[in-house]
């Protein structure tokens, strides 16, 4: 009997379905007030986006943070969201030569009693603190995780006033293989071409060195000369001439004791149209590749100053904060990781610019040949990409 019992347990043993467990998805989002959070679960990254100002403040791989910010909280960022992250810089990319742009043959003067542009270089657009935008889609799939956000522009009057081009702006963080895809769109709905001189302004680090150990891989043939207040004269030499090294192996030693603030183009691409500039320090590294559509790719950084020293603050930052954007809930930062100490890490800031500082003054003049512009009633659209590896 109990060898008969024995048989019909086994024969059900047989008959039983096999349980599997699912996997866990490689990606995940997380909405947590203001914030919403991209997860890889593959590559252990997060991305987290401050959706009113639609900035991903965080790059985290493995508990280290690629991003370089000078924040400590996420009210911090809220309350000067400014240089941190990845701002976009819009409708200019960092400097003008005057209080003024042009545009079809026609001269627009800012309204400097509006209080968003400075004088008398204009810098940066303004809208990196711009708190307007609307979240209208966030997703995961097999494919990643991400957050698409809009900006009406033409909505907002203080920007009209400045920028009379009725538009609207559409961005993308997608993270995806443990790359992120940063995808900007522009909607022209003016009656006229509108230009296209945006820019992006991340400060990227590594961790398992300091500056003075990293190499630079910036290909591209040709270096912008620039006047006195940093705007490109129109004149240009080699990069290579410039750096007077191979641009593909520059090593950042060599500049100990100087900064770097400079504007490169006719930037070397594959078979795509990409161009790729990246930093490597021991084992880690940092990719950031631009598609067709971006031009330049301006090249940002300073020896490190001992701790306390503000002389590496940007001219552009404000004597006082504004308003925060936003009111949210207390978000922990997900960097585990912050050796070595910031003062002695530096940094090293890649900007994809659509277009050289001051494209749109510089075209008007006959200096500029590459100046984008979308046509009435049609769009603009392009990704750049970050990858770290090595974290």
């Amino acid at each position: 009997m109990k060898g008969f019992a024995a048989g019909i347990a086994s024969c059900v043993g047989l008959l039983a379905p096999a349980v599997t467990i699912a996997a866990a998805p490689a990606y995940s989002i997380e909405t947590i007030g203001d914030v919403v959070q991209l997860h890889d679960s593959h590559t252990a990254t997060t991305v987290s986006v401050l959706t009113p100002v639609s900035n991903a403040y965080e790059m985290v791989v493995n508990g280290h943070n690629i991003l370089r910010m000078r924040i400590k909280t996420v009210d911090e960022m809220r309350a000067r969201p400014g240089l941190n992250g990845i701002p976009l810089l819009a409708p200019f990319a960092n400097r003008l030569d005057e209080t003024a742009f042009y545009a079809n043959g026609r001269k627009y003067n800012f309204d400097m009693q509006m209080g968003n542009v400075r004088d008398p270089i204009p810098i940066h657009g303004f809208v990196t603190g711009a708190n307007a935008w609307k979240v209208v889609d966030a997703r995961a799939d097999d494919s990643g995780a991400w957050v698409t956000s809009t900006l009406e522009f033409y909505r907002v009057p203080e920007y009209m006033q400045q920028f009379p081009f009725a538009h609207t702006l559409t961005m993308t963080y997608k993270l995806s293989d443990g790359a992120l895809e940063v995808r900007t769109r522009i909607d022209n709905l003016s009656a006229e071409p509108m230009p296209v001189s945006i820019g992006f302004h991340p400060y990227f680090q590594l961790t398992d060195s300091v500056r003075n150990d990293w190499t630079l891989s910036a290909p591209a043939k040709t270096h912008w000369i620039l006047g006195s207040t940093k705007v490109p004269t129109g004149e240009t030499e080699s990069a290579q001439e410039f750096w007077g090294a191979d641009p593909r192996a520059i090593a950042l030693k060599n500049y100990a004791t100087r900064d770097i603030d400079d504007v490169f183009s006719d930037l070397e691409r594959d078979a795509q149209g990409r161009a790729t500039f990246s930093v490597h320090g021991t084992r880690q590294s940092v990719a950031v590749t631009v598609g067709p559509k971006y031009k330049t790719m301006l090249i940002y950084t300073t020896a490190p100053r001992p701790a306390g020293d503000n002389s590496q603050r940007r001219r552009t930052a404000e004597s006082e904060p504004p308003p925060p954007v936003s009111v949210g809930p207390a978000v922990p930062l997900s960097a585990t990781n912050a050796t070595p100490d910031l003062p002695n890490r530096g940094f090293v800031a890649f900007e994809p610019m659509v277009a050289i500082t001051n494209a749109m003054n510089l075209a008007h003049k006959g200096l500029y040949d590459e100046l984008q512009s979308i046509p009435p009633g049609e769009s603009w659209e392009e990704s750049f990409w970050v990858r770290p590896d090595g974290y």
